[in-house]
Formats: structure tokens, C-alpha cells, sequence
């Protein structure tokens, strides 16, 4: 069973080193969050995922890093500094900000009414105004002079990199139809924020891609995406297939590029919540592109002889979120082999932050430098824990709650006859090994895995 609610999992992250409020010894800042050394680990592992399965395991996608600072005429011609707006409200006592759709939703919490049937504000009942749109994008200055600088943005999103690169990336690497380009980076989007964790932040991580393909394969490609994108979940991340379902956008939700977008929803502990987006984004982009700086963005079939501007399919995944999502799903309180209740995270291996932790049985002296010697033989393979502090029963417990796969314990046996013991996460059981063998036995535990 998944965690039970979210404060499990915000406990667990802070106390262990995953996830801390960011800047908290100044009082912190409001949907920002610190990723500490488990969380980068597991944050790198599951971008690591995300890019072996769409870019190095595939023939037909190519990965880029674009600039996050780029000309501001970018996001002109994307409409992004048209039509980028959230409608807000203010409360006219306590001066806070909250988005109507998530006053009615109950993500605040629990807001009144009014005898008019008007919300209230769910911080302290006050009077709310009348929505008013607002920017999402955080803007800037490039230039050394204050005021006397060109205006730019941060970026919103991940896609309109990819989009002005097309041409280079089709030239340089000949690429022909259909092809993808993917890259992860971090976005930032200046919203109102219902401050659950770090599942919607200012600052946040994306996974995109965008797959370019003829117009007439365009709805093919979609359906094929959306499949792909769902087994990912399901089998590199571990997720319930119980607790996935794929919802297509009603017509009044679609964006103003999109022919189509389904949602990988994942069930919340407050409800079903948006994972994943994979979008049918037409031409719209690629045409915006090539009508506002002149530049021809269309392709050209050699074996047709058609020339024509592509249709594009984009899966785009929160990676902060799957984060999250990764951790309520491995979460699980049960019996440790002593009877004990112990908290375990059923990490699959490749995700894991760490994947071996060696444990001496005690800190005496006389363990120290074999358990060092087998440290040393297995951390060139695999992101490794050494542990010698409290009892060994406390230290499998500490990498149980962490989600480490395998624990080495060396003994006071391993001094007569170079075996320790392999002590598995999920099963518990208990294995003596040669330590000649030992990187192969791990490897037989962790295929694939590094």
C-alpha cells in the first residue's frame, strides 16, 4: 500500500535527506524546496530513467539542453506573452492570493460562502475581488544597468527550445521524419501554488519531448505516446497500475495549440492529479515560429516530394512530481524479521538512491578494515552507504526507510573465511557470499543497475 497521506512523506523526506523547505533557518520560502542528498540521487536516477528510455534506447530521438535566457521574441511568438495568464483573486483583509478554480476545488482548505453564494477567503473569511488575469512568467533584465536592460524571461516550459532548434537539429544530425528531440531542465511559472509538497512549485523540473511526424500520423503517434509514457510509469517507476488512468481533455479544456491532450492521472491521496501531459500540439508552434522570424521551418519529403510544416507530439512530465509521486508509492509500514514495524520505500533498484550500504556488525575496531576493503571493492559499480553507528538491527531499519536495495554486513566470521552476508530489502532473506564473488552476486541482485 502507498503512504497513507502526504505528511508521511513529507516527514520521512525532511528527516532523512531528501527533500528540505528551502532557505528554513531564515523561515523558509513559499513553494520552494531543497533537494538534499538522497533527493538529488533519486531525482538523477529517475531523469536518468526518463533519458535512457526515450533517447538512448531509441534510434528515432536525439536529446538538446537550450538556453534558459533566450530572445524575448520567443515567447511572443509561442503566445506565451499573450495568453499566459491565470485568473487570481485577493482577499481585501489579509491581502493573500489564491486561484478561484482552486478555492473551489478545496486545495487551500475549507473556504465559506457568503450570503451571496461569493467565496470567502480560505485564510481568514475576508471579502475576495473580482478575478483578475495575471502573467505567469517571472521577467528579468539582461544588462549590466539597472533599468536600461532588454527585458527577458524565465522559461515557463521546456518545448520552445526545441521547437527553434528544429532545423538545426534535422541538418545537422539528418534526420528524417518522424523523429523526437528531449531534453530535461528546470522551468519556472509564477502561480499561486495550493502548497502540497513539491507536486506544483515556482521552480520546478520538466522531462519533455517533442516528436515530429506527418499531420496523417499524427493521431497514431499520440495513442502511441500515451501507451509508451503509461508502461514507463508502470514498469521503471513501480507504479500501481491500479492507481494510473489516462484522461483525455474535455474540448473546453484543450490548449490553443493542441488537437488533443491526455492526461497520465495518478491517484493522490487527496485524488486523482495530473502526472504526465501528452499534447497533439499540430503545427501551431512550428508555424508561429517560421511566420514571426521569417525563418521556413518545413520539411521536405525527398522520396515524396512534398514539402510540408510537421505535426507534433509532445509528452511532458513533471520530473519534481514524479519525485514524489515515486516515494508515496514505495512508502509501506510492515514487520521487520524481528517483528518490529518498520517503514520501508520498495524503490525499484534503477530508481533507488542508494543501492548497497555496508554495515559492519559492530564497531569495534578489528571489523573496520575489512568492512572498509569491501566498501572500496563495490562503490566503483553502484552509489553505495557505509554505516557503523548504533545496532545492526537500527541500521537496516535506517536503509529499509531510505529504500536501499541490498545491505553487506561484514562480521566477525568474515575474518576467518572472506564471506559476508547480503541482506535483501524486500524479502529480507539472508545470503552468505565469498567476498571474491561478492560484485557478482550483487550484479546477479541488481541486473541492469548502476
Amino acid at each position: 500500500m502507498p503512504a497513507p497521506d502526504l505528511d508521511a512523506i513529507v516527514s520521512l523526506a525532511k528527516r532523512r535527506g531528501f527533500v528540505f523547505p528551502s532557505a528554513e533557518i531564515y523561515g523558509g520560502f513559499a513553494n520552494a524546496y531543497d533537494y538534499g542528498p538522497l533527493g538529488v540521487e533519486l531525482k538523477r536516477n529517475i531523469r536518468e530513467a526518463w533519458w535512457r528510455a526515450l533517447v538512448r534506447e531509441r534510434d528515432d530521438v536525439v536529446g538538446l539542453d537550450a538556453a534558459m535566457l533566450t530572445n524575448p521574441e520567443v515567447w511572443v511568438a509561442s503566445g506565451h506573452t499573450e495568453t499566459f495568464h491565470d485568473p487570481l483573486v485577493d482577499c481585501r483583509a489579509c491581502r493573500r492570493r489564491f486561484r478561484p478554480d482552486h478555492i473551489e476545488e478545496g486545495q487551500y482548505g475549507e473556504a465559506a460562502r457568503d450570503d451571496e453564494g461569493r467565496w470567502r477567503c480560505p485564510n481568514c473569511g475576508g471579502e475576495l475581488t473580482e478575478p483578475r488575469l495575471f502573467n505567469l512568467m517571472f521577467r528579468t533584465e539582461v544588462g549590466a544597468v539597472a533599468g536600461e536592460g532588454a527585458t527577458a524571461y524565465l522559461p515557463p516550459e521546456t518545448a520552445q527550445g526545441m521547437f527553434v532548434n528544429f532545423k538545426g537539429v534535422k541538418d545537422a544530425m539528418r534526420r528524417k521524419l518522424p523523429f523526437g528531440i528531449a531534453q530535461a531542465r528546470v522551468s519556472f511559472r509564477n502561480e499561486i501554488t495550493p502548497g502540497r509538497f513539491v507536486f506544483r512549485t515556482l521552480e520546478f523540473e520538466q522531462m519533455e519531448m517533442e516528436y515530429f511526424c506527418r499531420p496523417e500520423s499524427a493521431a497514431g503517434w499520440h495513442r502511441y505516446w500515451i501507451d509508451e509514457r503509461l508502461r514507463w510509469y508502470e514498469e521503471v517507476i513501480g507504479i500501481d497500475p491500479a492507481r494510473l488512468r489516462v484522461r483525455a481533455h474535455e474540448p473546453e479544456e484543450l490548449s490553443h495549440y493542441s488537437a488533443g491532450t491526455s492526461d497520465i492521472e495518478y491517484r493522490f491521496p487527496w485524488g486523482w492529479g495530473e502526472l504526465e501531459g501528452i499534447a497533439n500540439r499540430t503545427d501551431y508552434d512550428l508555424r508561429a515560429h517560421a511566420e514571426h522570424s521569417g525563418q521556413d521551418l518545413s520539411y521536405f519529403d525527398e522520396e515524396t516530394g512534398e514539402r510540408f510544416t510537421p505535426y507534433v507530439i509532445e509528452p511532458a512530465a513533471g520530473l519534481t512530481r514524479t519525485l514524489a509521486v515515486a516515494m508515496l508509492e514505495a512508502y509501506a509500514v510492515e514487520p521487520d524479521e524481528n517483528g518490529r514495524d518498520r517503514t520501508v520505500l520498495r524503490f525499484p533498484a534503477a530508481i533507488a538512491p542508494v543501492k548497497v550500504a555496508v554495515l559492519p556488525l559492530s564497531k569495534k575496531p578489528a571489523l573496520t578494515p575489512m568492512a572498509r576493503r569491501v566498501h572500496q571493492l563495490i562503490r566503483p559499480f553502484w552509489m553505495t552507504q557505509y554505516d557503523e553507528t548504533q545496532s545492526i538491527g537500527r541500521r537496516y531499519r535506517r536503509q529499509d526507510e531510505i529504500g536501499t536495495p541490498l545491505c553487506v554486513t561484514v562480521d566477525f566470521a568474515t575474518l576467518e573465511d572472506e564471506a559476508v552476508t547480503i541482506r535483501e530489502r524486500d524479502s529480507q532473506a539472508q545470503t552468505r557470499v565469498p567476498i571474491a564473488g561478492l560484485v557478482d552476486a550483487l550484479a546477479e541482485r541488481l541486473p541492469g543497475v548502476r
